[in-house]
């Protein structure tokens, strides 16, 4: 018979029963109650350190950004046919250029010589650089879908050719945090030219503003209003006290907002910044030989001005700054972007950057860092085997070369290659979504699992591609 009886009437329920119906619903009542005081524990810095998903390589990146895209047939792709048929007609099929004044095949104006044990090629542009070739992995094989500056620049910073995307910097704060919480996570040093596509290339895109990256100029003065302008340190304090309380009370009014937190903390970052950016930024305490090391007493000044930013990141890294990027000095030659006067041009350029980037990767070989900090080397494509004019080169994104050294990745080898020219790759094409998704690997990041819910999708750097390039990993 039914619980009910005939009439389909309810019977009635003992406390007992009750119980038992409702221990689903007590523990459920539990788990919410844990959940919350989880929640509520949970550090509210967006900037804390956090665990990688797994064990990492490196902890830091120095992204040294080569803005316009180096030859690379004149710097670490040396191509013996290039010189025996330099002046006579181009003998492959030329792409569409970025413009149309296409001449005759251009050999490489610099000898190459092989260094090290290894026995890597680089060309006489890099005599300093030529001392750390063992240390080097030079990927010979990089392709971009882009032949033009501003979509090529967000493609190699953010993964896509379009503008707000975030960029790398970006990323590895959201996935990683920061080791030092008075410092940003990612910081971009500004020799003196911000790429095409402007500072978008460093923006946080739909990712947190905290991750965003702070422009650096290498000065004494690297910020606005970085000095405090307190005369007594306890009347600041007592002001940012009060701050902080009016802070939780509008957070408490209007509940959690991206944009309101974000403001919030990088107020209080750039309160802590105070303290510790002067300290960062004076080289006093360097020593004589270090700074002559990387160039700074060197008589061409964009050495100087390239110098002072490779030793400061250094000592960035040695303060726990996550990520780093170096924008090049402007030698008043349109960035590495020779479309004319190839020579000189290229000449300047490497003349800036080559003694202080040997020196930071001997740098931090000596101060046992280079192992656990990524160094990248890269522009935005590279440049075509055949002549613009005379006497140039046009943006070229079929292959280039870019290179890699220490947090995880083998030195003194090359990995793919491009035709007997150099102009497209015709062995292991490693794409930019590749080179991403290698960088996170060796940070200890699964790039297919690092992604924000943005636009009702997982958003990750990588987009739907890149593939991890094993073959370069220590």
């Amino acid at each position: 018979m039914s619980a009910y009886g005939n009439n389909s009437k309810r019977a009635p329920v003992s406390r007992r029963e009750m119980l038992m119906r409702s221990a689903n619903g007590f523990g459920g009542l539990a788990l919410l109650a844990l959940m919350a005081e989880k929640a509520a524990a949970a550090p509210s810095n967006p900037l804390a350190a956090r665990p990688p998903h797994f064990k990492a390589r490196a902890k830091n990146v120095i992204f040294l950004y080569m803005d316009g895209g180096p030859s690379q047939v004149d710097t670490f792709d040396p191509k013996p046919r290039l010189q025996a048929d330099h002046g006579k007609p181009f003998a492959m099929k030329m792409e569409p250029t970025q413009f149309a004044s296409n001449g005759a095949t251009l050999g490489s104006p610099w000898k190459f010589q092989n260094h090290g044990r290894s026995g890597l090629p680089v060309s006489e542009l890099f005599p300093e650089l030529a001392g750390c070739m063992d240390d080097l992995c030079v990927i010979r094989s990089m392709a971009s879908n882009f032949s033009e500056h501003t979509n090529a620049n967000y493609f190699l910073h953010t993964g896509s050719g379009l503008q707000g995307r975030p960029g790398m910097g970006a990323w590895v704060g959201y996935g990683l945090g920061t080791e030092n919480q008075n410092l940003p996570g990612f910081v971009v040093l500004n020799g003196g030219l911000i790429p095409p596509g402007g500072l978008d290339n460093f923006n946080s895109g739909f990712l947190p503003a905290s991750y965003q990256g702070s422009i650096f100029k290498p000065t004494a003065q690297p910020v606005a209003n970085i000095t405090p302008g307190e005369a007594v340190p306890e009347a600041q304090q007592r002001k940012l006290a009060l701050m902080r309380e009016l802070d939780r009370g509008v957070l408490e009014r209007f509940g959690k907002l991206d944009a309101l937190e974000s403001a919030i903390a990088n107020y209080e970052l750039a309160g802590r910044m105070q303290t510790e950016v002067p300290e960062l930024m004076d080289l006093k305490g360097e020593s004589a030989a270090t700074k002559q090391a990387y160039g700074l007493e060197h008589s061409f000044k964009h050495t100087r001005t390239f110098g002072q930013q490779c030793l400061l990141a250094r000592r960035m890294i040695e303060r726990g700054v996550r990520f780093i990027e170096l924008t090049c000095p402007n030698t008043g030659h349109d960035r590495w972007d020779q479309h004319g006067k190839l020579k000189v041009g290229h000449q300047d350029n490497a003349r800036a950057v080559d003694q202080p980037i040997a020196a930071l990767l001997k740098d931090l070989k000596t101060r046992d860092l280079l192992k656990e900090t990524l160094v990248v080397w890269a522009g935005e494509f590279g440049r075509t085997p055949f002549a613009q004019g005379s006497d140039g080169r046009d943006h070229n994104p079929f292959g280039f070369s870019i290179w890699m050294a220490g947090g995880g990745v083998k030195g003194g080898m090359t990995y793919g290659a491009t035709d007997e020219y150099g102009y497209k790759v015709v062995e292991n094409r490693v794409t930019i979504h590749d080179l991403h998704a290698t960088m996170l690997h060796l940070l200890g990041l699964e790039h297919t699992k690092l992604t924000f819910r943005f636009g009702g999708r997982d958003m990750r750097l990588t987009d739907v591609h890149g593939e991890l390039v094993k073959e370069i990993l220590a």
